[in-house]
C-alpha cells in the first residue's frame, strides 16, 4: 500500500500537471482560416475511394498558441517539377487561394511534391492545404512532412498521411481521404519545429494530375 508521502507526492504532481494545462488553455486560440468562396453546389457523384471521410463532416476548431501568425505568405516554393504543366510555383504561397483557372499550379502524373522555405526554424500550429476543388474529387496519398532538412533525409516528421498502401513509398497512413472543396485540409503540426514543409499527392478522381491552389504554414518563429 502506498505511503502517506507518496500519495501526497503523487497529488502535488496531479496538480502542478493541471495547473500547467490549465494556463496552456488560456494562452490557445481558435486558428482562424480564411476560406475561398466554394466553387461548386449541390451533392457530388459517388466517389470510390477507401477510408472516405464524409462530405458532411466538420473540421473541429483547431486550437493553437495566441501568438501563431501565417508565417508561409510569398516564401519560396519549390517541387519535384522545376517547370510545372500549368502555372508557376511561386502560386503554392501568393495568398490566391480561389481555385480559379489561372490560380493553381499544376504538375503532371505519379507522385509530386511542394516545398515551402519558411527561411528559418519555427514552431508550427498548422498547415492549411488547398488543392483544385472547383469540383469534386479526392487526391491520392496526399503526404504532409516537415523538417530542417531540405532534401527530407534526416529528421522527417509526418504529420497527415491518407496513403493506405504505402504507393507514394511514404509509409502507410491511416488519415481518412477527403473531398476537395472551398475549405481546404486544415492539419494539426502539433508544435513541431520545423524549417520546411513539403506535400505530396499522386494524381486523384478526376485525372492523374496534381494540383496545388494554395498552401498555408502558420506558427510562430522559433525562438
Amino acid at each position: 500500500m502506498p505511503s502517506h508521502s507518496s500519495l501526497r507526492s503523487g497529488f502535488t504532481l496531479l496538480a502542478a500537471l493541471l495547473v500547467l494545462a490549465s494556463a496552456r488553455a488560456e494562452n490557445e486560440v481558435s486558428l482562424r482560416v480564411d476560406l475561398p468562396k466554394p466553387l461548386f453546389l449541390g451533392t457530388p457523384r459517388p466517389i470510390q475511394v477507401p477510408n472516405l471521410e464524409s462530405l458532411a463532416t466538420k473540421q473541429a476548431d483547431l486550437m493553437v498558441p495566441a501568438g501563431t501568425q501565417l508565417l508561409s505568405k510569398d516564401k519560396p516554393v519549390t517541387g519535384s517539377d522545376s517547370y510545372p504543366v500549368i502555372g508557376d510555383l511561386a502560386y503554392v504561397t501568393d495568398g490566391d487561394k480561389s481555385g480559379l483557372d489561372g490560380a493553381n499550379v499544376e504538375f503532371g502524373p505519379g507522385v509530386q511534391w511542394v516545398q515551402i522555405d519558411l527561411g528559418a526554424p519555427a514552431r508550427l500550429a498548422a498547415i492549411a492545404v488547398w488543392h483544385f476543388h472547383s469540383q469534386a474529387r479526392v487526391y491520392h496519398d496526399v503526404v504532409v512532412q516537415v523538417s530542417a532538412d531540405p532534401e527530407f533525409r534526416t529528421g522527417v516528421r509526418t504529420l497527415y498521411n491518407n496513403d493506405g498502401d504505402n504507393s507514394a513509398q511514404r509509409g502507410k497512413g491511416t488519415d481518412p481521404a477527403y473531398i476537395e472543396t472551398n475549405r481546404g485540409r486544415v492539419i494539426p503540426a502539433k508544435g513541431e519545429t520545423a524549417r520546411y514543409v513539403r506535400l505530396y499527392s499522386n494524381g486523384n478522381t478526376t485525372d492523374e494530375l496534381n494540383q496545388y491552389c494554395e498552401v498555408e504554414v502558420y506558427g510562430e518563429p522559433s525562438k
